[in-house]
Protein backbone atom coordinates (compact mmCIF):
# COMPACT_ATOMS: atom_id res chain seq x y z
CA UNK A 1 0.00 0.00 0.00
CA UNK A 2 1.59 3.31 -1.04
CA UNK A 3 2.09 6.26 1.30
CA UNK A 4 -0.47 8.43 -0.52
CA UNK A 5 -3.22 5.87 0.00
CA UNK A 6 -2.26 5.46 3.67
CA UNK A 7 -2.78 9.20 4.22
CA UNK A 8 -6.10 9.31 2.39
CA UNK A 9 -7.58 6.24 4.05
CA UNK A 10 -6.43 7.38 7.49
CA UNK A 11 -8.24 10.70 7.13
CA UNK A 12 -11.33 9.38 5.38
CA UNK A 13 -12.39 5.81 5.98
CA UNK A 14 -11.09 4.88 9.37
CA UNK A 15 -11.49 8.17 11.23
CA UNK A 16 -14.23 10.63 10.46
CA UNK A 17 -12.96 13.57 12.45
CA UNK A 18 -9.35 14.48 11.61
CA UNK A 19 -8.73 15.72 15.16
CA UNK A 20 -9.64 12.30 16.50
CA UNK A 21 -6.91 10.79 14.36
CA UNK A 22 -4.28 13.18 15.64
CA UNK A 23 -5.05 12.73 19.31
CA UNK A 24 -4.56 8.98 18.99
CA UNK A 25 -1.88 8.76 16.34
CA UNK A 26 1.25 6.92 17.43
CA UNK A 27 4.74 7.74 16.16
CA UNK A 28 6.09 5.81 13.20
CA UNK A 29 5.40 2.07 13.33
CA UNK A 30 7.78 0.36 15.71
CA UNK A 31 9.99 -2.36 14.23
CA UNK A 32 10.53 -4.76 17.11
CA UNK A 33 12.63 -7.87 17.60
CA UNK A 34 11.96 -10.83 19.87
CA UNK A 35 13.36 -10.06 23.30
CA UNK A 36 13.13 -6.27 23.05
CA UNK A 37 12.49 -4.46 26.33
CA UNK A 38 11.19 -0.91 25.97
CA UNK A 39 10.00 2.01 28.07
CA UNK A 40 6.93 3.85 26.77
CA UNK A 41 5.29 7.07 27.92
CA UNK A 42 1.88 8.38 26.93
CA UNK A 43 1.15 11.88 28.25
CA UNK A 44 -2.03 13.80 27.54
CA UNK A 45 -2.86 17.29 28.84
CA UNK A 46 -6.31 18.65 28.02
CA UNK A 47 -8.42 21.77 28.36
CA UNK A 48 -12.01 21.85 27.10
CA UNK A 49 -14.39 24.67 27.98
CA UNK A 50 -18.06 23.95 27.19
CA UNK A 51 -20.06 27.17 27.17
CA UNK A 52 -23.44 25.42 27.02
CA UNK A 53 -26.71 26.94 28.24
CA UNK A 54 -29.34 24.31 27.52
CA UNK A 55 -31.26 21.66 29.45
CA UNK A 56 -29.73 18.66 27.64
CA UNK A 57 -26.22 19.54 28.83
CA UNK A 58 -25.13 22.55 30.87
CA UNK A 59 -21.68 24.08 30.56
CA UNK A 60 -18.64 22.64 32.32
CA UNK A 61 -14.85 22.58 31.95
CA UNK A 62 -12.43 19.66 31.68
CA UNK A 63 -8.85 20.60 32.60
CA UNK A 64 -6.14 18.16 33.63
CA UNK A 65 -3.41 15.74 32.64
CA UNK A 66 -3.03 11.97 32.26
CA UNK A 67 0.19 9.92 32.30
CA UNK A 68 0.73 6.28 31.43
CA UNK A 69 4.35 5.07 31.76
CA UNK A 70 4.79 1.38 30.85
CA UNK A 71 7.36 -1.34 30.33
CA UNK A 72 6.98 -3.12 27.00
CA UNK A 73 8.33 -6.60 26.26
CA UNK A 74 8.27 -8.64 23.04
CA UNK A 75 8.48 -12.39 23.81
CA UNK A 76 8.19 -12.82 20.04
CA UNK A 77 8.15 -10.33 17.21
CA UNK A 78 4.36 -10.65 16.93
CA UNK A 79 3.49 -10.57 20.65
CA UNK A 80 3.67 -7.28 22.57
CA UNK A 81 3.17 -7.18 26.35
CA UNK A 82 2.70 -3.83 28.12
CA UNK A 83 2.37 -3.14 31.84
CA UNK A 84 2.39 0.09 33.79
CA UNK A 85 0.35 2.58 35.76
CA UNK A 86 -2.22 5.17 34.70
CA UNK A 87 -2.30 8.49 36.58
CA UNK A 88 -5.04 11.11 36.16
CA UNK A 89 -4.85 14.54 37.79
CA UNK A 90 -7.52 17.21 37.29
CA UNK A 91 -6.20 20.74 37.72
CA UNK A 92 -7.75 22.53 40.67
CA UNK A 93 -8.02 19.25 42.61
CA UNK A 94 -5.10 18.34 44.92
CA UNK A 95 -6.03 14.64 44.80
CA UNK A 96 -5.35 12.24 41.97
CA UNK A 97 -8.60 11.34 40.22
CA UNK A 98 -7.39 7.89 39.21
CA UNK A 99 -4.44 5.59 39.86
CA UNK A 100 -4.88 2.31 37.98
CA UNK A 101 -2.62 -0.49 36.77
CA UNK A 102 -2.60 -1.07 33.02
CA UNK A 103 -1.84 -4.22 31.06
CA UNK A 104 -2.22 -5.04 27.39
CA UNK A 105 -1.30 -8.10 25.33
CA UNK A 106 -1.33 -7.57 21.57
CA UNK A 107 -0.80 -10.38 19.09
CA UNK A 108 -0.33 -9.17 15.52
CA UNK A 109 -0.86 -11.72 12.76
CA UNK A 110 -0.68 -10.25 9.28
CA UNK A 111 -3.41 -7.61 8.97
CA UNK A 112 -5.11 -8.78 12.18
CA UNK A 113 -4.60 -7.76 15.79
CA UNK A 114 -5.93 -9.56 18.86
CA UNK A 115 -5.85 -7.45 22.04
CA UNK A 116 -6.57 -8.47 25.64
CA UNK A 117 -6.51 -6.23 28.71
CA UNK A 118 -6.53 -2.48 28.16
CA UNK A 119 -7.85 -2.36 24.61
CA UNK A 120 -7.33 0.53 22.20
CA UNK A 121 -10.06 2.79 23.51
CA UNK A 122 -12.57 5.52 22.64
CA UNK A 123 -11.42 7.47 19.55
CA UNK A 124 -9.36 4.54 18.27
CA UNK A 125 -12.60 2.74 17.44
CA UNK A 126 -13.37 5.31 14.74
CA UNK A 127 -17.04 5.97 15.57
CA UNK A 128 -18.93 9.07 14.59
CA UNK A 129 -19.53 11.45 17.50
CA UNK A 130 -23.27 10.78 18.02
CA UNK A 131 -22.30 7.15 18.83
CA UNK A 132 -18.99 7.74 20.64
CA UNK A 133 -18.43 10.94 22.61
CA UNK A 134 -15.20 12.79 21.82
CA UNK A 135 -14.88 13.61 25.53
CA UNK A 136 -14.35 9.93 26.37
CA UNK A 137 -10.67 10.49 25.57
CA UNK A 138 -10.65 12.59 28.77
CA UNK A 139 -13.48 11.08 30.86
CA UNK A 140 -13.15 7.37 29.93
CA UNK A 141 -9.52 6.98 28.86
CA UNK A 142 -9.25 3.26 29.76
CA UNK A 143 -11.27 0.35 28.43
CA UNK A 144 -10.67 -3.21 29.63
CA UNK A 145 -11.67 -6.35 27.78
CA UNK A 146 -11.17 -7.95 24.36
CA UNK A 147 -10.64 -6.47 20.91
CA UNK A 148 -10.08 -7.68 17.36
CA UNK A 149 -8.86 -5.27 14.66
CA UNK A 150 -8.44 -5.88 10.93
CA UNK A 151 -6.74 -3.39 8.66
CA UNK A 152 -6.35 -4.23 4.98
CA UNK A 153 -6.25 -2.26 1.76
CA UNK A 154 -10.05 -2.16 1.54
CA UNK A 155 -11.37 -3.07 4.98
CA UNK A 156 -11.07 -1.60 8.45
CA UNK A 157 -12.77 -3.54 11.26
CA UNK A 158 -12.75 -3.03 15.03
CA UNK A 159 -14.88 -5.25 17.24
CA UNK A 160 -14.54 -4.91 21.00
CA UNK A 161 -15.92 -5.58 24.48
CA UNK A 162 -15.32 -3.26 27.44
CA UNK A 163 -16.07 -4.93 30.80
CA UNK A 164 -17.23 -1.89 32.74
CA UNK A 165 -18.21 -3.36 36.10
CA UNK A 166 -17.54 -6.86 37.42
CA UNK A 167 -20.31 -8.48 39.44
CA UNK A 168 -19.71 -10.69 42.52
CA UNK A 169 -22.12 -12.82 44.60
CA UNK A 170 -24.33 -10.72 46.88
CA UNK A 171 -23.30 -7.28 45.64
CA UNK A 172 -25.82 -4.43 45.42
CA UNK A 173 -25.12 -3.51 41.79
CA UNK A 174 -25.49 -5.02 38.34
CA UNK A 175 -22.69 -6.00 35.99
CA UNK A 176 -22.13 -3.51 33.17
CA UNK A 177 -20.77 -4.24 29.71
CA UNK A 178 -20.21 -2.11 26.62
CA UNK A 179 -19.08 -3.17 23.19
CA UNK A 180 -19.59 -2.86 19.51
CA UNK A 181 -18.28 -2.95 15.98
CA UNK A 182 -16.85 -0.18 13.83
CA UNK A 183 -15.98 -0.86 10.21
CA UNK A 184 -15.36 0.72 6.83
CA UNK A 185 -15.36 -0.89 3.40
CA UNK A 186 -13.69 0.95 0.52
CA UNK A 187 -15.55 0.49 -2.79
CA UNK A 188 -13.38 2.50 -5.21
CA UNK A 189 -10.00 1.71 -6.70
CA UNK A 190 -6.64 3.24 -5.83
CA UNK A 191 -6.65 5.54 -8.87
CA UNK A 192 -10.26 6.70 -8.59
CA UNK A 193 -10.65 10.51 -8.52
CA UNK A 194 -13.16 10.10 -5.68
CA UNK A 195 -12.61 7.71 -2.78
CA UNK A 196 -15.84 6.11 -1.57
CA UNK A 197 -16.40 3.86 1.42
CA UNK A 198 -19.33 2.35 3.28
CA UNK A 199 -19.16 2.52 7.10
CA UNK A 200 -21.07 0.17 9.38
CA UNK A 201 -21.14 0.94 13.11
CA UNK A 202 -22.81 -0.67 16.10
CA UNK A 203 -22.64 -0.14 19.88
CA UNK A 204 -24.28 -1.91 22.81
CA UNK A 205 -24.57 -1.07 26.51
CA UNK A 206 -25.84 -3.78 28.90
CA UNK A 207 -26.82 -3.80 32.59
CA UNK A 208 -27.61 -7.25 33.98
CA UNK A 209 -26.26 -10.26 35.80
CA UNK A 210 -27.90 -12.88 38.02
CA UNK A 211 -25.92 -12.97 41.27
CA UNK A 212 -26.53 -9.50 42.73
CA UNK A 213 -29.03 -8.67 45.48
CA UNK A 214 -30.92 -6.03 43.47
CA UNK A 215 -32.79 -8.31 41.08
CA UNK A 216 -33.34 -5.31 38.83
CA UNK A 217 -34.56 -5.89 35.26
CA UNK A 218 -31.97 -6.33 32.54
CA UNK A 219 -31.33 -3.26 30.35
CA UNK A 220 -29.78 -3.49 26.87
CA UNK A 221 -29.39 -0.39 24.69
CA UNK A 222 -28.39 -0.74 21.03
CA UNK A 223 -27.28 1.80 18.43
CA UNK A 224 -26.63 1.40 14.71
CA UNK A 225 -25.21 3.68 12.01
CA UNK A 226 -24.39 3.37 8.34
CA UNK A 227 -24.05 5.60 5.32
CA UNK A 228 -21.47 6.71 2.79
CA UNK A 229 -18.12 8.53 3.06
CA UNK A 230 -16.51 10.35 0.12
CA UNK A 231 -13.23 12.20 -0.23
CA UNK A 232 -12.24 14.32 -3.24
CA UNK A 233 -8.56 15.36 -3.41
CA UNK A 234 -8.14 18.91 -4.69
CA UNK A 235 -4.42 18.71 -5.38
CA UNK A 236 -3.69 22.26 -4.24
CA UNK A 237 -1.06 23.35 -1.76
CA UNK A 238 -3.63 25.31 0.28
CA UNK A 239 -6.93 23.54 -0.41
CA UNK A 240 -6.10 19.84 -0.19
CA UNK A 241 -9.35 17.86 -0.15
CA UNK A 242 -13.10 17.84 0.49
CA UNK A 243 -14.75 15.14 2.60
CA UNK A 244 -18.51 14.42 2.58
CA UNK A 245 -20.21 12.01 4.99
CA UNK A 246 -23.85 11.03 5.41
CA UNK A 247 -25.13 8.67 8.11
CA UNK A 248 -28.45 7.25 9.19
CA UNK A 249 -28.66 6.16 12.84
CA UNK A 250 -31.02 4.04 14.94
CA UNK A 251 -31.62 3.63 18.67
CA UNK A 252 -33.29 0.53 20.14
CA UNK A 253 -34.00 -0.14 23.81
CA UNK A 254 -33.85 -3.93 23.65
CA UNK A 255 -34.80 -4.49 27.30
CA UNK A 256 -37.82 -6.76 26.74
CA UNK A 257 -40.46 -4.44 28.28
CA UNK A 258 -38.24 -3.55 31.25
CA UNK A 259 -37.93 0.02 30.04
CA UNK A 260 -36.32 2.69 32.21
CA UNK A 261 -35.94 5.43 29.59
CA UNK A 262 -38.62 7.80 28.24
CA UNK A 263 -38.00 6.59 24.65
CA UNK A 264 -37.72 3.00 23.46
CA UNK A 265 -36.72 3.69 19.84
CA UNK A 266 -35.33 6.58 17.87
CA UNK A 267 -33.44 7.63 14.77
CA UNK A 268 -31.06 10.27 13.54
CA UNK A 269 -29.54 11.87 10.44
CA UNK A 270 -25.92 13.06 10.55
CA UNK A 271 -24.40 15.02 7.63
CA UNK A 272 -20.82 16.31 7.45
CA UNK A 273 -18.79 18.36 5.01
CA UNK A 274 -15.10 19.05 5.64
CA UNK A 275 -12.65 21.26 3.77
CA UNK A 276 -9.04 20.20 4.39
CA UNK A 277 -6.60 23.07 4.02
CA UNK A 278 -2.94 23.67 4.73
CA UNK A 279 -3.76 25.81 7.75
CA UNK A 280 -6.99 24.51 9.28
CA UNK A 281 -9.71 21.93 8.70
CA UNK A 282 -13.23 23.39 8.53
CA UNK A 283 -16.03 20.92 9.28
CA UNK A 284 -19.75 21.69 8.97
CA UNK A 285 -22.21 19.20 10.49
CA UNK A 286 -26.00 18.91 10.61
CA UNK A 287 -27.78 16.68 13.13
CA UNK A 288 -31.47 15.79 13.19
CA UNK A 289 -32.55 13.35 15.87
CA UNK A 290 -35.96 11.88 16.71
CA UNK A 291 -36.13 10.38 20.23
CA UNK A 292 -32.48 9.42 19.79
CA UNK A 293 -30.33 8.18 22.64
CA UNK A 294 -26.84 6.66 22.59
CA UNK A 295 -25.37 5.98 26.05
CA UNK A 296 -21.78 6.19 24.70
CA UNK A 297 -22.45 9.11 22.35
CA UNK A 298 -21.86 12.84 22.49
CA UNK A 299 -24.19 14.45 25.03
CA UNK A 300 -25.30 17.32 22.79
CA UNK A 301 -26.87 14.97 20.23
CA UNK A 302 -29.15 13.16 22.68
CA UNK A 303 -32.89 13.59 23.24
CA UNK A 304 -32.45 12.73 26.95
CA UNK A 305 -30.62 15.06 29.33
CA UNK A 306 -27.12 14.01 30.37
CA UNK A 307 -25.81 14.07 33.94
CA UNK A 308 -24.74 17.66 33.21
CA UNK A 309 -28.27 18.64 32.16
CA UNK A 310 -31.65 19.16 33.81
CA UNK A 311 -32.78 15.88 35.46
CA UNK A 312 -35.73 14.33 33.63
CA UNK A 313 -35.62 16.76 30.70
CA UNK A 314 -36.22 15.41 27.18
CA UNK A 315 -36.24 16.94 23.70
CA UNK A 316 -37.76 14.44 21.28
CA UNK A 317 -36.83 16.41 18.16
CA UNK A 318 -33.24 17.71 17.98
CA UNK A 319 -31.98 19.89 15.09
CA UNK A 320 -28.42 21.15 15.35
CA UNK A 321 -25.85 22.87 13.15
CA UNK A 322 -22.23 22.44 14.24
CA UNK A 323 -19.09 24.13 12.95
CA UNK A 324 -15.66 22.76 13.81
CA UNK A 325 -12.35 24.54 13.27
CA UNK A 326 -9.50 22.09 13.73
CA UNK A 327 -5.77 22.87 13.74
CA UNK A 328 -2.92 20.54 14.55
CA UNK A 329 0.51 21.93 15.43
CA UNK A 330 3.20 19.30 14.98
CA UNK A 331 5.88 19.76 17.62
CA UNK A 332 7.88 16.60 16.91
CA UNK A 333 7.33 13.01 15.78
CA UNK A 334 6.14 12.25 19.32
CA UNK A 335 4.20 15.40 20.23
CA UNK A 336 1.37 17.49 18.82
CA UNK A 337 -0.72 20.41 20.03
CA UNK A 338 -4.31 20.47 18.78
CA UNK A 339 -6.80 23.35 18.91
CA UNK A 340 -10.52 22.81 18.38
CA UNK A 341 -13.25 25.50 18.26
CA UNK A 342 -16.89 24.32 17.98
CA UNK A 343 -19.90 26.63 17.86
CA UNK A 344 -23.25 24.80 17.76
CA UNK A 345 -26.69 26.20 16.95
CA UNK A 346 -29.89 24.64 18.30
CA UNK A 347 -32.71 25.39 15.83
CA UNK A 348 -35.47 24.41 18.27
CA UNK A 349 -34.30 26.80 20.98
CA UNK A 350 -32.74 29.43 18.67
CA UNK A 351 -29.69 29.03 20.88
CA UNK A 352 -26.00 29.39 20.03
CA UNK A 353 -23.54 27.54 22.28
CA UNK A 354 -19.85 26.82 21.75
CA UNK A 355 -16.88 24.89 23.10
CA UNK A 356 -13.14 25.48 22.87
CA UNK A 357 -10.37 22.98 23.46
CA UNK A 358 -6.56 22.69 23.53
CA UNK A 359 -4.89 19.27 23.70
CA UNK A 360 -1.21 18.30 24.04
CA UNK A 361 -0.46 14.70 23.18
CA UNK A 362 2.94 13.01 23.66
CA UNK A 363 3.70 9.36 22.86
CA UNK A 364 7.17 7.88 22.67
CA UNK A 365 9.12 4.68 23.33
CA UNK A 366 12.76 4.05 24.17
CA UNK A 367 14.61 0.76 23.62
CA UNK A 368 16.24 -0.35 26.88
CA UNK A 369 17.87 -3.44 25.42
CA UNK A 370 17.26 -6.97 24.21
CA UNK A 371 16.93 -9.62 26.91
CA UNK A 372 15.69 -12.46 24.72
CA UNK A 373 19.11 -14.15 24.56
CA UNK A 374 19.67 -14.04 28.33
CA UNK A 375 19.54 -17.41 30.06
CA UNK A 376 16.48 -17.76 32.25
CA UNK A 377 16.72 -19.18 35.76
CA UNK A 378 15.71 -22.83 35.82
CA UNK A 379 16.34 -23.48 32.12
Amino acid sequence: MDARYHKQLDSTNRKIDSLNIRLNRRPNRIIASAGDLRLSLNAFTFFKDNEYFNDIVEGYTLFGTQLNPQLVYYPTKELRLEGGVFLWKDFGNPQLKQVRPTFRATWTHGASQFILGNIKANLNHGYIEPLMDFERVMLKPLEEGLQYRLNTKRVFLDTWVDWLKQEYPGVDYQEQIAGGLSSSFRITGDNSPVQLSIPLQFTARHFGGQIDTLHRPVQTLLNYASGVVARVPLGGSTFQAVRLNAYGLLFDDHSFSNYRLPFQAGKGLYLNGTLETKYVDLMLSYWQGHQFYAPLGGTYYQSIASRYGTPGYTDAERRLLLVRLLRDFRISDAAALTVRVEPVYDFNRSLLDFSFGIYLNFRQEWLLGNIGRHVRVGQ
